[in-house]
C-alpha cells in the first residue's frame, strides 16, 4: 500500500500548506504507517459540537480494501459532521492509544461527554486510558448484529426472536428489561449459552435505559441505525488508498452542502405551529427546524397526557404524568416551582437534549408558560455556532511550554475560520468581516514591530518571531508501551511569524467568499 499512503500524505501536505490549521499526523514507516488527519472546519465545528462523538472502526474489518476510522458527531440541526479521520494499516492497541492522544492533541485536549465505540477491546482500552472521563457506550446496532451471527440458528428458526430481543433492549425502565430478557432466555432455552452471558454482563455498556442519564443526543440525529452514515455511498469494500481521498473530499463537501442546505431552511421557513402556546412559538424561534419539529411532537403529546400531584415536601412537589388509557406506563417528574424546574425519570433530557413531554405536561399544569433557557440546548439553536465554544484554552494564563504557543495560535487561526464558515453566506457580512480582519492583520503587524523593536518576549519568554506549531507530525513510538507518549516534530518548514499564517487564512477566505458569492447569484 506504499503507492496509496504516499498519495494520501501528499494530499494531506497540501492542505496543510493551504491552511496551516489542517492537521495530519503519521505513525511508523511511511510505506506502512498509520495516518490521521482533521481539516479547520472540523476543529472549529468540535468546539461547538463536540460534546458526544462516534468512532467507527467497521472499515477497518477484512471486507475492505482500506482499514479507515472516523470520528463523527451531530451538528445542530442532527447531521453527523466529521471531526476526523485515520488509515489504520497497524491496528494494534498501541496504535489506538497513539490515535486518540494525537485527535485529542488536535482537538486542544477537549474530551467529549460520551463517545460510542465498535465492541472492540483494544479501542476500548484506548478510550479508557486517553478519555478516562468520558462515558464509553458500544454501538447498540453492532451488538445487534453480533446477536444474529451468533444465535443464526435461531433466527432462521424462530422469525418472532428479532423483534422480542429489540423490544427487550428498548425496555423503558431497568425492571422491565430485566424482566424481559429472562424471559427471552427462558423462551429461547438460552439460560446456560456464556456468550449471551457475556452480553448480558455488558449491559450498562450498550443498552439505553442504563445510559440516559449521559447525553448521546440520540433520537435526534440522522442515521441512528448505522454507524456509517457520513461515508455511506462513498467509502465501499472496493475503496483503494488511491480513491480514498477523492472519495472523502466528495462526503465533505456533499454534506458541507446539506449543512447550509438546512441553515437556509431554518432562517427562511416560518415555524408551522400547531398550538397558541407562547411555548411552542418560542421555541420555533430559538431551535433549528429539524430539532423543533422534536420538540413540537413532544410538546402535541401533552395534550394525551395527564399531570397528577402526588405530594408536596421541601419545597418539591412530585407528579405522576401517564397518557389516557396507558396508567400503567406512568412517568415520576419532580418540580420545584422556585427554580422552575423539573426532573424526569424518563432522562429524555439528559439524553437527548430535547426536553420530555412529561415534564412539559406538568409546566402546563403549573402554567409555565416559556421555556427555562436550561431546557434549550444550545447547540441544537439557530444561534449554535454564535458567541464563545465549549472550551477556549486561549483564556487560560500564558505559560512557557510550547504547546501554549500552539493552542494559542490553533484558537487564533480557527476563530478566522469561524468567521469564513459563517459569514460568507451573506455579502454584507462577509464585506464587514473581512474589513476586520484586514484591520486585524495591521494591528498584529504593527504590534509584532513595536515588540522587535523595544526587544519584547511573548507569553514563553521568547523573541517575538519565535515560532508558531499550527500542525505537527508524530513520530511511531515503542509499540511495546502500554501508553506511548506522544513526541511531536515540526511538519514542513517552521511559521516564523503569525502574520503570515493570518494573511494567508484571509486570501483563502477571499477565494472561498468570492465562490460563495457567485453561487448565492446563481442561485446555487
Amino acid at each position: 500500500m506504499s503507492d496509496g499512503v504516499q498519495h494520501v500524505l501528499g494530499y494531506l501536505k497540501l492542505m496543510h500548506f493551504e491552511n496551516p490549521n489542517f492537521y495530519y499526523a503519521i505513525r511508523g514507516d511511511p510505506s506502512a504507517s498509520n495516518v490521521f488527519w482533521i481539516d479547520a472546519a472540523s476543529r472549529s465545528n468540535y468546539t461547538y459540537f463536540g460534546d458526544t462523538i462516534v468512532f467507527d472502526t467497521s472499515y477497518c474489518s477484512s471486507d475492505y480494501k482500506v482499514p479507515f476510522a472516523t470520528f463523527t458527531g451531530l451538528n445542530h440541526h442532527g447531521q453527523p459532521i466529521l471531526f476526523g479521520c485515520a488509515v489504520m494499516l497497524d491496528q494494534s492497541e498501541a496504535s489506538y492509544i497513539w490515535l486518540f492522544q494525537t485527535w485529542l492533541h488536535a482537538i486542544s485536549g477537549k474530551s467529549p461527554i460520551s463517545i460510542t465505540i465498535e465492541p472492540a477491546r483494544f479501542v476500548q482500552t484506548a478510550v479508557s486510558q486517553v478519555l478516562p472521563n468520558t462515558r464509553l457506550r458500544y454501538c447498540k446496532w453492532s451488538v445487534f448484529k453480533e446477536v444474529q451471527t451468533r444465535l443464526a440458528h435461531l433466527y432462521e428458526s424462530q422469525p418472532n426472536i428479532d423483534a422480542e430481543f429489540g423490544k427487550c433492549v428498548e425496555s423503558e425502565s431497568i425492571e422491565e428489561f430485566e424482566s424481559r430478557w429472562g424471559m427471552l432466555l427462558e423462551q429461547y432455552y438460552l439460560m446456560d449459552d456464556e456468550w449471551m452471558r457475556s452480553v448480558y454482563d455488558a449491559r450498562r455498556m450498550w443498552v439505553p435505559v442504563y445510559m440516559r442519564d449521559t447525553f448521546f443526543g440520540d433520537h435526534c440525529g440522522e442515521g441512528n441505525k448505522g454507524r456509517n452514515i457520513y461515508f455511506d455511498g462513498f467509502i465501499t469494500a472496493e475503496t483503494t488508498l488511491q480513491v480514498l481521498i477523492e472519495d472523502y473530499k466528495k462526503a465533505v463537501g456533499i454534506w458541507h452542502e446539506k449543512e447550509l442546505r438546512a441553515d437556509h431552511d431554518t432562517s427562511n421557513t416560518i415555524p408551522l405551529l400547531k398550538t397558541p402556546s407562547p411555548m411552542e412559538k418560542q421555541a420555533g424561534s430559538v431551535y433549528t427546524k429539524k430539532i423543533f419539529m422534536k420538540f413540537q411532537e413532544e410538546l402535541f403529546q401533552t395534550l394525551a397526557n395527564t399531570a397528577t400531584e402526588l405530594e408536596e415536601s421541601g419545597g418539591v412537589t412530585l407528579f405522576r404524568v401517564a397518557k389516557f388509557g396507558e396508567d400503567h406506563r406512568d412517568r415520576i417528574v419532580t418540580y420545584n416551582p422556585i427554580e422552575a424546574k423539573a426532573t424526569c425519570g424518563c432522562q429524555k433530557f439528559e439524553f437527548s437534549g430535547v426536553i420530555c413531554r412529561h415534564i412539559l405536561a406538568v409546566f402546563r399544569a403549573k402554567n409555565v408558560l416559556t421555556l427555562p433557557s436550561e431546557y434549550l440546548l444550545k447547540r441544537w439553536t439557530r444561534n449554535a455556532k454564535s458567541g464563545g465554544s465549549l472550551d477556549k484554552h486561549a483564556a487560560e494564563e500564558p505559560t512557557n511550554s510550547p504547546e501554549s504557543v500552539t493552542i494559542r495560535c490553533d484558537n487564533l487561526q480557527q476563530d478566522v475560520v469561524k468567521v469564513g464558515e459563517e459569514d460568507a453566506k451573506y455579502i454584507q457580512v462577509y464585506n464587514v468581516a473581512m474589513n476586520a480582519l484586514e484591520e486585524a492583520a495591521k494591528k498584529v503587524a504593527a504590534v509584532k514591530n513595536q515588540g522587535v523593536a523595544q526587544g519584547g518576549s511573548l507569553a514563553n519568554g521568547e523573541n517575538p518571531l519565535a515560532s508558531c506549531q499550527p500542525a505537527m507530525t508524530l513520530p511511531m513510538g515503542d509499540s511495546k508501551l502500554e501508553n506511548p507518549s506522544i513526541q511531536t516534530t515540526i511538519n514542513g518548514e517552521k511559521n516564523h511569524e503569525l502574520l503570515e499564517n493570518i494573511q494567508k487564512l484571509v486570501m483563502n477566505l477571499n477565494e472561498k467568499f468570492d465562490n460563495c458569492d457567485r453561487k448565492c447569484v446563481h442561485g446555487h
